[in-house]
């Protein structure tokens, strides 16, 4: 019998290793993991690479994990929010290495990586610092850059609503990087807010087939940022 439940948070983070490569879903503060994330700080993995769309605060999420000081390398978008720290002259994230990918060029390295794809061309970014160091190719009479896929040893994602196959339905906005995300890593792990029965997930409402889904845990009442709704 398929079944990917496990009994608590601790127990879906379990394993992930020092240095492990680690996706996390969300963009702003919908969609993010941020049960799983907590989980992760208290079972305490280091020196992490973690992607992500970007960090709000240092309260939950990627920053949580930044501002505890587990992460060696950060791929991301948009680095820091509003009133954050991180990555100021003086906090102790400063050491952190950042890379700072486009948005859409962030999406699809990590797409990428789901589809088997090593790399891929782009304009964006071309004879911009983020291009320095990379590939280019002129096709067309046009110049491109060489991005690499990213792909990932875990990848922790949120969603509504699963079966213990561990199919998984997500909810408008909250969709964001998960589905992709979910394809990118050896080892996905997800966060839902209820679990039913096989058979009761319409298939046209399934996104992230079970296929990709090693561990799932029911999460009811999901730790959000400090004064958001």
């Amino acid at each position: 019998m398929i079944d990917k439940r496990v009994a608590d948070l601790a127990a879906a983070v379990a394993g992930i290793e020092d240095g492990a490569t680690v996706l996390v879903g969300g963009f702003g503060d919908a969609g993010v993991p941020n049960d799983l994330v907590e989980a992760l700080v208290e079972q305490g993995a280091k020196d992490l690479t973690l992607v992500g769309n970007g960090a709000i605060s240092e309260v939950v999420g990627h920053g949580r994990l930044i501002a505890e000081g587990r992460v060696r390398k950060f791929i991301a978008s948009f680095p820091k929010g509003r009133g954050s720290k991180l990555f100021e002259p003086g906090d102790a994230s400063e050491a952190v290495e950042l890379e700072i990918v486009p948005q859409g060029t962030l999406a699809e390295r990590i797409r990428a990586a789901g589809a088997g794809i090593p790399g891929f061309y782009t304009a964006t970014a071309f004879g911009t610092p983020l291009a320095e160091g990379k590939q280019t190719m002129e096709f067309d009479g046009e110049q491109f850059v060489l991005e690499r896929a990213i792909c990932a040893d875990i990848a922790l994602v949120k969603a509504k609503t699963a079966d213990r196959w561990g199919n998984l339905a997500y909810t408008g906005t909250a969709r964001n990087f998960n589905p992709i995300m979910a394809m990118a890593a050896k080892r996905t792990i997800a966060q839902v807010s209820e679990i039913i029965e096989p058979g009761a997930l319409d298939p046209e409402h399934i996104v992230t087939p079970g296929i990709f889904v090693e561990r799932l845990v029911r999460v009811a009442n999901d730790l959000r940022e400090e004064g958001r709704q």
